[in-house]
């Protein structure tokens, strides 16, 4: 058994680091569906069917916990396979399999509060509208930001936090291609400006809500005033995944070491800035 990992491409790698870091003694899966890449401009069926079938994949491979390193997958896919697919896959598997999103995390981490908390609007605000006094800015694919899953989730929460998507078409894809760093500083920047200009300022606090971004951090840390609060998912997915192996010691998630890397699409070495990024040449297998 082991811990699956699945993404577009090797945007969730940034988030697959992290649980390596924390977890080193199991056995991890990760699989990129890259034929695929990437879902951010794909529509909802599509990202559905997808992220179902690199699911499916995972758990033949012996996954019995999968995580969605990819906010597109989580923000439209997730709760419709745990809600009409999971049921049936564990009865088809006999054994106890999950699925877990990485935007929960995120939101826990941009508001400092559990999930499960939810704003008596009545009794906290006495009825009155509250004015934001801290802006979120949130930099992710076109389909998650059509979501608009930060903006409600957060305002579920915290009233005082006004969230601003800013879709960043065609980034990941630079990304997931190794384009230059010169050419991805240009795009980087004019997005931060973009949501500059449509907020009048520069946001407090900063989600990167593509698990690709992760993998340039530092532009977009340049392009963004210092001292501007960045949430990062790969930490906050981490802590969370802790906690959620605390109450659930039901999954088996292997214990040798095992490292498998998968792709739906070219397999061999990936892009000089990915095995940068991950600390040592890396290559994937056949899925």
């Amino acid at each position: 058994m082991a811990i699956g990992v699945f993404d577009s491409g090797v945007g969730g790698l940034t988030v697959h680091r992290e649980l390596v870091a924390r977890f080193p003694e199991r056995d991890f899966i990760y699989l990129a569906d890259q034929i695929n890449a990437p879902y951010g401009a794909r529509g909802g069926e599509d990202i559905v069917n997808l992220t179902r079938a690199g699911c499916e994949r995972l758990f033949e491979a012996g996954a019995s916990v999968i995580v969605l390193a990819c906010n597109t997958a989580s923000a439209i896919a997730l709760r419709r396979l745990q809600q009409t697919w999971l049921p049936e896959a564990r009865a088809r598997h006999g054994r106890a399999v999950n699925v877990l999103g990485i935007i929960v995390p995120t939101i826990e981490a941009a508001t400092g509060l559990p999930w499960t908390y939810e704003a008596d609007r009545q009794e906290r605000f006495g009825g009155e509208k509250v004015e934001a006094i801290d802006i979120t800015g949130v930099f992710s694919t076109a389909a998650t930001a059509r979501s608009r899953v930060y903006e409600i989730e957060i305002d579920k929460r915290r009233q005082d936090l006004a969230v601003f998507s800013e879709p960043c078409p065609g980034l990941a894809g630079l990304i997931e291609l190794g384009a230059p760093t010169e050419e991805l500083k240009v795009v980087v920047d004019d997005h931060v400006e973009a949501l500059r200009r449509r907020i009048g300022r520069h946001p407090d606090t900063a989600i990167l809500g593509c698990t690709h971004y992760e993998i340039v951090a530092d532009l977009f840390a340049a392009a963004l005033p210092a001292g501007t609060r960045v949430i990062h998912q790969p930490t906050a997915v981490a802590d969370a995944l802790e906690r959620y192996f605390a109450r659930h010691p039901e999954f088996g998630l292997g214990d040798t070491g095992r490292r498998d890397f998968l792709t739906t699409g070219t397999t061999g070495p990936q892009t000089d800035r990915v095995s940068q990024f991950w600390g040592a040449p890396l290559s994937f297998d056949a899925a």
